[in-house]
């Protein structure tokens, strides 16, 4: 048992050392996302997120063949790198590269002493991690024996903070006192799966990780309620099935922290101790900015015991919200709440009118744009066909979008403005019920029809009051601002790679 005395918050901006090296060793094998849409001839892929458009050489193409090779010299080494950085291909690494025995579990903690039980009895049944180091954090509890008793008892470390300072004070703590290669963050109301450590380490085989995620779902309770059943298909802990590389401003932006394994050279100091809330955010986005990779791996799979109770609920996703004016502010345009090109913007507000003449103006902004994608696209199978379907579904992709900037971060603005005009306040009715139905169609849950809409509007209003709350706060209008792209797909171009 060890206490820690009290340091000084980190400060803004904690910058992190980038990578000393970012080749793939050989045997490195790769293989094409499952949303990577490739020409016949195997030379033009569009996939990935941001939306890329890559272009193969007749060698790289010939190197990917159907779809899946392996790292055998430079060449092949430097093009397996642009290809997993654009997200088209995934990595496929050979179990266990990475021993488990370089890895320390560090468990922040306050009080839940029956969680951690459940936690490090998990951990001791499992023989990855029945020997590894364990450090329990207790972050200033009310009953501190009764935590030293658990962690005891499962021959874990014990280190104490006197006062609570917070879940990225505990994680340092850890990491400080951590003396193994790799560490696994893991919340004490978490239930990792049977051999989940193995094929996260897997991923270290890539000497650019620095983190890697698995997917966080709802553990089951014996009588689920409403929330219970919202929260397992609607949690902002679960970032869904899709693997990827985790970017700012893409589909997968962040990963949670409840269950994380870091590379401790690249994390530094790591969490910055000044925010209580999106501390894994800022992590993330420092680790991307400082040119390391990051992985999400949902086939590894992690249970959260989820906030179930209404108020704790509600509380709960304001406090989320609170968090983006910091975020936005250490990180400048990388927590849009929108982010979108200013031509579909200006479809979607035409479209809004509800008049032919305003439409048919959107369907020319729509067709020009498909025009001129599809002119970039000249080695496509179907050039036209392509850039209206990428047209299509930027417009598509906006006025959701927008639907959730309404009814989410700018829902005080909507209101305002519904409250003193009728037809917008038809509109925002209308939108708002048919939005909360399509994700209750598309998200399979068990939820009656319309307590999953009043369920989902909860969620929006709370964190969105939230982000209201942080903003004045801080005195910004950071995280309301939106992003605007230039681009329906990146431009990038993978035609000659460099060792």
């Amino acid at each position: 048992m060890t206490s820690v005395r009290s340091r000084p918050p980190s400060s803004p901006g904690m910058r992190l050392a980038s990578p000393r090296d970012v080749t793939l060793p050989d045997g490195f094998t790769v293989e094409l996302a499952a949303g990577t849409n490739r020409s016949r001839d195997g030379r033009l892929m569009v996939g990935g997120s941001p939306l890329r458009l890559v272009r193969l050489t007749d060698a790289a193409a010939r190197r990917l063949g159907d779809g899946r090779f392996a790292v055998t010299d430079a060449a092949s080494a430097a093009l397996a790198r642009r290809l997993l950085d654009a997200g088209v291909v995934h990595p496929r690494p050979a179990r266990g590269p990475v021993p488990a025995g370089d890895t320390t579990v560090v468990i922040p903690v306050r009080d839940r002493a029956d969680q951690l039980d459940r936690l490090l009895s998990t951990l001791r049944a499992d023989p990855v991690t029945a020997d590894l180091p364990v450090l329990v954090v207790d972050d200033g509890s009310k009953a501190p024996a009764a935590l030293a008793g658990v962690a005891c008892r499962y021959g874990a470390r014990l280190l104490i903070h006197p006062d609570n300072r917070g879940p990225a004070a505990a994680r340092n703590t850890g990491l400080r006192h951590a003396r193994t290669s790799y560490v696994a963050f893991c919340d004490s109301d978490v239930v990792p799966e049977p051999g989940w450590l193995g094929p996260l380490l897997a991923q270290f085989a890539d000497p650019a990780l620095a983190l890697a995620a698995p997917r966080v779902i709802a553990l089951p309770v014996p009588a689920p309620g409403l929330l219970d059943r919202y929260e397992e298909i609607r949690s902002p802990l679960d970032m869904g099935v899709v693997e990827g590389p985790v970017v700012p401003v893409s589909a997968l932006s962040y990963v949670p922290s409840a269950t994380i394994v870091v590379r401790r050279a690249a994390v530094g100091p790591g969490f910055d101790e000044a925010m209580r809330v999106g501390e894994d955010v800022d992590l993330c986005m420092r680790l991307h900015e400082a040119g390391w990779r990051l992985r999400y791996v949902p086939s590894v799979r992690v249970s959260h015991r989820h906030r179930t109770d209404l108020r704790s609920w509600l509380a709960q996703r304001v406090g989320y919200g609170t968090g983006a004016a910091d975020l936005a502010l250490r990180h400048p345009g990388r927590v849009p709440p929108l982010y979108a090109a200013p031509w579909s913007l200006a479809a979607c507000a035409l479209l809004l009118r509800g008049r032919p003449g305003p439409a048919a103006l959107a369907a020319t902004l729509t067709g020009v744009t498909a025009v001129r994608v599809a002119r970039r696209m000249p080695d496509a199978d179907h050039p036209a066909r392509a850039g209206t379907l990428l047209s299509l579904a930027a417009v598509r992709g906006t006025a959701e979008q927008l639907l959730r900037c309404a009814t989410r971060h700018h829902w005080p603005v909507a209101v305002a403005v519904a409250a003193a005009n009728r037809r917008a306040r038809q509109v925002l009715i209308a939108a708002a019920v048919a939005e909360g139905l399509v994700d209750h169609r598309r998200s399979g849950t068990s939820l009656p029809p319309l307590t999953h809409v009043a369920l989902r509007r909860l969620d929006d209003l709370a964190y969105g009051w939230g982000v209201w709350q942080g903003a004045v706060r801080r005195g910004t209008a950071a995280p309301l601002m939106p992003r605007l792209a230039l681009r329906v797909v990146s431009r990038w171009t993978a035609a000659r790679p460099q060792p």
